[in-house]
């Protein structure tokens, strides 16, 4: 049997630390604000870990690619302010109906032929505009704990250094060392116990489905699963967009009646286990994506106490490492938006917009930007003129040359 590369388990670990220590808050913060009981609330955890965990483990080891799901977070955004507003039943049958939806616009290919027609730069562009925050966000966090995000970087660049494979790894652990010798670690308040789903029959309510099914389904896919293939393809994949958008759809569709508002693929997350931080060789990539749903599987089965573990670490050393770990990726989306002449204006449209962070009519900022990007190309390539030919003056016939060797 052959062993697991250690790299890429550690990059499915960080994935999933990732996931709990930023985008899960905004889920915590849908349910209280939605005054969902504890028993809603951690079956919405299990829900959403459950799926994520199952759908990147199978499609990472059908595909042999590192596909990394998450829940929705654009879409938790939008249940802060609207979940309260309709009666629980009623918003599990507008899940049911957005995970309908995407299910639906999976199996048709269109997405996927759509968005393979978009220009490799521009692509590229949309990657590095997705993760240009999170290298920002690991020096911003400088001032915040200049011994944590120091330990993290001097362990990261000597570990690129001496030992490239287990650089993540090392900057790790450095710096969960130096937030325990400073006692920033604060974990005593974790309790594991085994979750218990919580299954809500789903009821059809017109306004439910109008005011969070139809925005749920718009921002999941324009939000998440444009931006989670375009990370695949920059990365090299050649992702098969049926099998795996049908794949979280049917997941959403099965975990629904337990809270989950949405599952599909993901792009930060992605990003951290589909470049050379996670294994050189593009072949064994796959295993950080089955790592990755192996731990949420683990989280899942926990409850919320593993998920108090990983919100318990300091928001510091989650933001440099997750900056470290994107370094490559980020660099290789750089290089992609440049190394794509004609397309260079409209990357560059895509990656200040994308990089911008704005939300417009609840969609964020990478669909604006892939937009904003495929419509600058469009105007400056599309109906570009070409020049007149210019008639070639006449030639004569050169005469004929006895062939080589025939002397």
């Amino acid at each position: 049997m052959q062993k697991l590369p250690l790299s890429a388990v550690v990059a499915g670990l960080i994935a999933v630390l990732v996931s709990y220590s930023g985008p899960f808050v905004v889920v915590l913060a849908a349910a209280r604000a939605a005054g969902l009981s504890e028993a809603q609330t951690t079956s919405w955890v299990w829900a959403i870990s459950i799926g994520s965990g199952l759908t990147c483990l199978v499609l990472s080891v059908l595909t042999k690619q590192p596909v990394i799901t998450a829940w929705s977070t654009p879409g938790a955004a939008l249940l802060v302010g609207s979940l309260g507003a309709y009666h629980y039943s009623d918003a599990i049958g507008a899940f049911l109906f957005a995970a309908l939806g995407m299910t639906i616009i999976g199996l048709s290919g269109l997405f996927g032929r759509m968005l393979a027609k978009v220009p490799t730069g521009i692509i590229s562009a949309m990657l590095a505009g997705i993760l240009l925050p999170f290298a920002l966000g690991a020096f911003q966090a400088l001032p915040k704990a200049p011994a944590i995000v120091l330990a993290v970087l001097v362990a990261y660049f000597i570990g690129r250094r001496l030992l490239a494979r287990y650089a993540v790894l090392l900057a790790l652990l450095a710096g969960t060392v130096v937030a325990a010798l400073s006692h920033d670690l604060h974990l005593g308040g974790a309790r594991f116990a085994v979750a218990v789903p919580h299954l809500t029959v789903p009821t059809w309510d017109l306004s439910a489905l109008v005011g969070i099914g139809l925005p749920l389904l718009v921002v999941t896919m324009a939000s998440q699963n444009a931006p989670g293939l375009a990370v695949l393809r920059a990365s090299g994949y050649t992702p098969n967009d049926r099998l795996l958008l049908t794949g979280t759809g049917l997941a959403s569709v099965l975990l629904a009646p337990f809270g989950s508002h949405g599952i599909n693929l993901a792009a930060i997350t992605a990003a951290i286990c589909t470049g050379e931080e996670s294994h050189p060789n593009p072949r064994k990539r796959w295993v950080a994506g089955a790592a990755c749903g192996v731990f949420y599987l683990i989280c899942g089965l926990l409850g919320t106490g593993l998920v108090q573990f990983f919100t318990a670490l300091p928001k510091p050393l989650v933001a440099v490492v997750a900056g470290v770990a994107l370094f490559g990726a980020l660099l290789g989306g750089l290089a992609g938006a440049l190394d794509d002449v004609p397309a260079r204006e409209g990357a560059l449209v895509t990656l200040a917009a994308t990089a911008s962070g704005m939300t417009v009519a609840g969609i964020g900022s990478a669909f604006w930007g892939l937009i904003g990007g495929v419509g600058v190309h469009l105007v400056l390539t599309l109906w570009r003129r070409r020049p007149p030919a210019t008639p070639s003056p006449a030639v004569e016939p050169a005469p004929a040359q006895e062939p080589v060797g025939s002397r």
